[in-house]
């Protein structure tokens, strides 16, 4: 049977996601700027003020369009951010928030948020400070568990131990696209996320990290790369995972999802 208790799930653009859950709010890796150095916001207004209120903050990885100083600035007084460990040593900007509780985690470390528990889980990709930060800094995604277990994936790559790593899990947030033209390694496209999703054996998904953000003067440049994952997504995990419900969103949009099943 699944609980009835709802769990909302609000997706505001690229990797920016509010997870509502048991009364708590969980942003991840938040990013409000229509630009972001060579990057501009293609579609979908920059969110709300709404979309800056949080209990905890989750941060995947340490690229400034996951780690933006300038958005976790915004962040009300004490809110507790997540962040990788190492990321003081390599993001001085970090230093600056002294009115937040930013806490250093790695894989497997789990942080409570009142009722919820966050655990940091492992992924594969670069989560070094670009272009020049030491690797000394792991890229994480977080398994958020209270009425309902959700996987939200950071930025990630296949790897063979995923399900293992991230356990059972109800809804993933999974990234099936980039801001660029061409993914490189350590990343999912459309196809290797609903692999992922296939491995994880979720009940629901919603396609993130796509769709939002593009390079400045590139947008004739294989456009597909930013219109398409999305629905691409849909059709490819209706196949490789057909039990899953995959819900995409539309930026500012919500959905509302069972508990956890029992």
């Amino acid at each position: 049977m699944v609980s009835e208790a709802a769990v909302g799930v609000t997706w505001w653009g690229h990797a920016t996601v509010t997870v509502r859950d048991s009364g708590v709010r969980v942003l991840t890796d938040p990013l409000f700027a229509p630009r972001l150095a060579h990057l501009r916001r293609r579609r979908g207004p920059v969110p709300s003020p709404a979309a800056v209120a949080a209990d905890v903050v989750v941060v995947s990885h340490l690229h400034a369009d996951h780690l933006h100083v300038g958005s976790l600035a915004r962040l009300a007084d004490g809110t507790r951010v997540l962040v990788p460990r190492g990321a003081h040593d390599a993001v001085p900007g970090l230093r600056r928030l002294r009115r937040l509780d930013v806490v250093e985690v790695g894989p497997g470390d789990e942080v409570k948020a009142g009722p919820l528990t966050v655990r940091a889980v492992p992924a594969a990709h670069d989560g070094r400070r670009l272009p020049f930060g030491p690797r000394r800094s792991p890229a994480l995604g977080y398994v958020i568990e209270g009425e309902a277990r959700t996987y939200f994936a950071g930025d990630t790559g296949l790897f063979e131990a995923m399900a293992e790593a991230v356990g059972p899990v109800d809804t993933a947030l999974l990234p099936v696209g980039g801001w660029g033209p061409f993914l490189g390694s350590g990343h999912l496209d459309a196809g290797r996320a609903a692999q992922a999703l296939a491995q994880l054996g979720a009940r629901s998904a919603v396609p993130i990290h796509y769709g939002t953000y593009w390079p400045i003067g590139m947008d004739g440049v294989r456009p597909h790369e930013f219109h398409a994952p999305g629905d691409e997504f849909v059709r490819i995990a209706a196949r490789l995972a057909p039990e899953a419900h995959v819900h995409r969103l539309d930026h500012g949009e919500s959905v509302e999802l069972g508990g956890a099943a029992l």
